[in-house]
Order: C-alpha cells, then structure tokens, then sequence
C-alpha cells in the first residue's frame, strides 16, 4: 500500500465516522493515531517473511571452473567441499564445467550460463575458482580458497538474503521468492541479484576421481553442486535498487525446469536433486553475500502431500527387519491429518496407516517397518490416500539386506584375531567393526607407507565383541584398488578365539574399496520366550498370551508377529504383566483363516523370538459357540474351564455314558473334576439359542 493510498483510506474512514467534528482537536488527535495505525498496517504489509533485518557477515560463494577431463579437479571438489563442511550455512559450492577439460560427450555438464560465467574471468589452469568474485574478474588456485574464504566470512556484509522455492513436481513449476534486506548502505547504488540451479548427484566419468574416495562409487563419480541454470535474468543476474539501509527487496519467479539440460547429450534435471542459492554482487564482481533458498514441494491443491526423502535406517542390523525413515511434507493448502502409505518390495505389500496435523509446508518423519530379503531390491513407497480421499504419490529407493554370519560363543564378549598383510601404501588402509547403534568397536590403520614398489608388512589387531550383538566388520581402501597386486600381495583374515577362519584368506587382497562381513554373535540368550496361546474371540479379533518369559535386564520393546497363511506378516506392540507375560489384541485378523502367531522381544538392540503356535479364525456361517468354545487344561485334573458364547448348561458323562455332572452356567464355566477318577469324558455344552455342541477331555493326576 503506497502512502497516497493510506492517506485517502484513512481521511474516507475518518470522514464518514467523524462527519460532525472534523475540525475538534481530540478528532484531529485520533486521525493522527489513526494515522500512525494505518501507516504501520501499510508497512507490516511489506514486512520481511524470511529474510533476517539483524546485521550479519559475508557468506561465501566458491565457484569452481572444472571438467570431467580435468585429473586435479577433484582434489579441488576436496578442497570446496571441506570449506562448505567447516561453514555449514555460511559456504556453498557452485561446480562450473565448461572450458577445454569440460567435455559435452554424456554427461555434458555445460550449460550457456555456466560458459558465460567461466569467460568473464581470468584462468591460468584448472582446477580454478573464485570466493565471491573477491578478486574481481580473477581466478585464484586452489590453494589460495581457504584463506580467501576466510577473509570474507569475517567481514560485516551490507546485506542479507532469504526465501522459498515451492516446486510443483506434477507440472515441474518453480515459484521463486526472494528477499533481500539491506542492513547497511551498499558501495553501489546498483547492485545485482542471481538466483542459480544447482544439481547434486549425477554420475558420470571424471579424470582422478579416484582421489575424492568420497565421490568415487564403484568406479563411477557422484557430480555435485553443478551450475545448471541461472533462473533470473542473464548469467549475470538482475539489476536490483535501491541499496540502501533499511530497505527490503522482494523479487518473485516463476520457472519451469527443463527437463534436460545440456546440448549434446544432456542429463535429465531430476527435481529431488536440485537447489537454489541466491547471490547478491556489487557490479558483475564482488560477490556481497549469499544464501541458500529452501525448497519444498507444493500445490495450490487442498490435499498434495508428498514423500520428501526415503532412506533405509543405516543401523546394522542381523534381521530382514528394517525401518524406512520417510519424511513427508504437507505441499497442499489443507491441513494434512490422515494417509494411507503402501510399501512394496519383491511384490509385498506393506500399509501404515499414519494420523497427524500438518499445516501446509511442514513435515514429519515416519518409520516404516518392512521385511527385506537377502539381496538388494527396489522399495517402492507410495501415498495412497489422504484426509480420506484417493491420492497418487511415490518414491523409489534401493533397499538392502546383508547376510550375516552366525558366531556362536560362550561368556559375554569374544575375542577376535585379525592377520592383515598390508601392501606398500598402507596410508591408504583402515578397517573397523561397528556395532548395532552405530558405535565402533575397533578400528585400525592407516599404515605406514612401505620403502619398495612391492613392499609389503604383516599386522595382528586383537579386538573383542561383546555377546547378543550384530556387528559389522569392515575393511577400506581409499583409493579403491585393494591391497594387492602391483604393491604388493596383501591380504586380510579374520579368526575366532579358537583361531576358526571367519573372514578373507590369503588371496583375499583385492576388494576394490571395502569388504565387510556381517557377524550374529550368539552368546547365552538373555530372553527366554516361549509359545504363544491364543484366544480367539470371534471372526477378527484374538488375545495373544506367552507363557512367562525369563529375561536379564527389562525388554526395550515386546509384542507379537503374525501371518495369515499366504498373506503378509504383521505386528502388534504388547505389554509385559506383572507376571512377565507377553500380552496383545489384534482386531484386524480374517475370518475362516489360518494364522501363525510367535512372540518377539528386543533386548539391547536384538530382537528374539519364542516359537511360533498356529491357530484358526471363526468360520462365517457356522454358529458361535462351534467357534469360540474353549476347553482348558486339557488332561484337566481339579477344575476343567470353559470358554464359549452364550453357554447356559453342561453335561458331562464317562466312558459308560453316564452323565456324571450336570450343571446350569451363565456363560463361562469352571467346573470342578476333583471327584472325577482318571479317564476319558465327554462334555455336552449347551447355547441359549438351542445350539449343543460335544467334546472330549482327560482327567490325570
């Protein structure tokens, strides 16, 4: 709302409620507070939505000219990286391929923003860049990036930045907002501001990838922060006043990706891997400060929620169990309080069924347990439903299942032996064994460097792993060609305390960049568990009972597996009574089914399992007391109890078929057998409905 337009709201306003004592003094008082009101509506109008007003220093910018022909460029990724690692949110990476080392064979990172950019410096060699433009139009080694990167993190910037990128994935639309607050005047009364595209994980080739063990995956390179559009303006950006104090600039876009970019052989623009950095610059040089734009996904749908990342937890893990952590965020206008998410992996099926409230552009993160199998699959995790009403949204992701070893020890920890014979470059060996939660339990190297093309020196680790974990132990190369070969013929063994062969053998040198092995260490059980009894109660619901569990130290987590016969495998969370009972109802079971049923408790990160017990549901169309009738114990010895709907009379008769006992009930029965001599007896149990149906029992003491 501009000024003018303030005032003649406000004189409209006060006109009309003050027609009798316009020219009164306490009148003129109030038009002046009321003028004040409306003057401060019209700014707060303009207020800041993500930008900060507080003074701040410089963030950083390092554009990095590179190539995928380029064999030094990937120590430079090394360098960039560290400087964005050791200034998390302060330092950004920008990758620019273009020049003689940036080939457009496939992958072709080029992109006209990226070459235009790259021209308007000065570059002796690659790899080359620039930390935020400080030197005007030169370029520095990369040497020189950490020091320059200081220097500008410490100076007191004139400005800061802020905003949001809502992508629409369906229609591939990006709405840009920017924000820029001048908390100081500028040196120019015109400054620039650029809004670039960035990509991360594109895999392609790249000369001495090798050196960058952390980009270097199976002999492919994992491109990051590349330059792939810059979405406002030319490649310099867009001219943006006034700079001074106090002001606030709001630039918004509207941008549909690409889907490819790159001409030749381009690479597709894959939504989930882009990011938008904003940059402010004094004149086409000299970057003043920048920052990283959030990016959520969004519709202007009431209901659009979508699957912002899905990972499978990275614990180790000695089971086919696994958690999914999935993150979703609410993209649409509606507050998000339901859906249904089906995951399928190798043609199973798994439904959660997930409760909550998210307003538009918050998120939540969920575990989604499954069952993998050995090997590695596809996970397919998909939004069915939402606030009750049909919804198509999902999301990929590799799953994966190690097969483990079993060790079976005695006491609580074991001792194992391991013999590796390192080759000349020992630098670039390691090995450790980590546990469930994630800690290492040991680690080694890396080795000296050996004297000798094919040198070679033996080392014995000793280390110990304690009983009832699942531990995972791991050796590395960090340049990915093992410990053999051309440096020398190394190798690594892995031995029990009876000095039992686990792991490798002598010709077990050349494993690339890591073998590992999975270990189930097995000492004495700290849980007992055993059968599960079940009560079923009608067509679909049913109690779960163990018999008394014995365990050291109290369960992190109890309850119960099932399957009906052919279908999927389910779970329901249980409690312990103070009979060390393992207890549960489910009520989603079928009718006329075969189920089985064990019980499970997780003690220090391992989950144990009692035996499995089968069972059948009521079948539909025979009567109730058919289905529900129980008789226990059976050989009875002083009492025989009976389970059944609607139970008024029961007779019971011996061997010669005389009726020994005959008793009116009102449901549930505990009959005493205590006069009863050993032997066979029949048991006649009658309904309210007429219904009778027999049974047979023992009496043995």
């Amino acid at each position: 709302m501009r000024l003018d337009e303030a005032h003649f709201l406000l004189m409209c306003i006060f006109v009309a409620s003050n027609r009798s004592s316009i020219l009164n003094l306490y009148t003129m008082k109030k038009f002046t507070l009321a003028l004040m009101a409306v003057l401060a509506l019209s700014f707060s109008l303009k207020a800041q939505q993500y930008v900060s007003t507080q003074p701040s220093n410089r963030n950083v910018v390092i554009e990095e000219f590179t190539g995928r022909n380029c064999g030094y460029c990937p120590d430079g990724h090394v360098i960039a990286n560290g400087i964005v690692h050791d200034n998390p949110g302060r330092a950004w990476a920008v990758n620019i391929h273009a020049g003689g080392y940036s080939p457009t064979s496939y992958p072709n990172f080029q992109c006209p923003d990226g070459v235009t950019i790259h021209n308007g410096f000065s570059i002796s060699g690659y790899p080359a860049g620039t930390v935020n433009r400080c030197g005007g139009n030169q370029s520095y080694n990369r040497g020189q990036w950490s020091g320059l990167a200081n220097g500008q993190l410490s100076q007191a910037a004139e400005m800061n930045i802020g905003g949001r990128v809502i992508i629409n994935p369906a229609a591939r639309v990006a709405n840009i907002t920017v924000e820029v607050y001048f908390t100081a005047n500028s040196p120019e009364s015109t400054n620039y501001l650029t809004v670039a595209m960035l990509q991360d994980s594109i895999f392609g080739s790249q000369s001495g990838g090798s050196s960058n063990p952390e980009q270097w995956v199976n002999g492919q390179y994992c491109h990051m922060h590349i330059l792939r559009d810059v979405v406002n303006g030319d490649a310099w950006g867009e001219a943006i006043s006034p700079t001074t104090a106090g002001t606030l600039i709001t630039k918004t876009y509207t941008y549909e990706i690409p889907e490819i970019i790159g001409d030749p052989n381009g690479v597709d623009v894959i939504i989930d891997h882009l990011h938008f950095l904003a940059w402010v610059t004094k004149d086409h040089y000299y970057t003043l400060t920048a920052n990283e734009l959030e990016v959520v996904q969004g519709s202007d749908e009431p209901i659009y929620p979508f699957l912002k990342t899905v990972a499978q937890e990275s614990n180790v893990t000695c089971t086919h169990s696994k958690l999914l952590n999935t993150t979703i965020m609410n993209g649409g206008t509606d507050n998000l309080t339901s859906m249904t998410i089906e995951t399928v992996i190798e043609g199973q099926t798994y439904t959660m069924n997930w409760e909550g409230n998210l307003a538009q552009f918050d998120q939540e993160t969920i575990e989604i347990p499954v069952e993998v199998p050995f090997g590695t699959y596809n996970a397919t995790v998909k939004i069915v439903s939402a606030n009750g009403q049909p919804f198509d949204g999902s999301k990929t992701v590799e799953v994966n299942c190690m097969e483990w070893a079993d060790l079976q020890i005695e006491g609580t920890e074991e001792e194992l032996k391991l013999e590796l014979m390192q080759d000349k470059f020992g630098n670039q060996t390691t090995w450790e064994a980590t546990a469930s939660d994630g800690s290492v339990i040991a680690s080694g190297g890396p080795y000296a460097m050996l004297v000798g093309g094919t040198a070679t020196q033996l080392h014995i680790e000793h280390f110990n792993v304690p009983a009832n974990e699942c531990v995972k132990f791991t050796i590395y190369d960090n340049i990915g060609n093992g410990i053999c070969c051309a440096y020398g013929q190394g190798y690594f063994i892995l031995y029990d305390s009876n000095n039992n062969v686990i792991f490798g053998d002598e010709n077990d040198g050349e494993f690339g960049s890591e073998a590992s092995i999975l270990l189930s260490v097995k000492g004495e059980s700290p849980i007992v568990i055993g059968a599960t009894e079940v009560e079923v109660l009608n067509y679909t619901d049913a109690n779960f009972i163990t018999e008394p569990v014995e365990y050291e130290g109290y369960p992190e987590e109890v309850g119960f597996e099932y399957q009906k016969e052919g279908g999927e495998l389910q779970t329901v969370e249980g409690i312990i009574n103070e009979f060390h009972k393992i207890m549960a109802t489910v009520n989603n079971l079928e009718a006329s089914s075969t189920y089985t049923v064990y019980a499970y408790a997780k003690v220090n990160g391992t989950t144990y399992y009692g035996t499995s017990t089968t069972f059948n549901t009521w079948t539909e169309g025979v009567n109730e007391l058919e289905n529900s009738l129980r008789l226990y114990p059976n050989p009875a010895s002083e009492v025989l109890n009976l389970v059944g709907e609607g139970m008024n009379k029961v007779e019971i008769y011996n061997a010669m078929g005389q009726c020994v006992i005959a008793e009116e009930v009102n449901g549930n029965a505990v009959i005493s057998t205590s006069a009863l001599s050993n032997g066979v007896y029949f048991v006649r149990i009658y309904a309210e409905s007429g219904e009778m149906v027999t049974r047979n029992f023992s009496v043995v003491r």
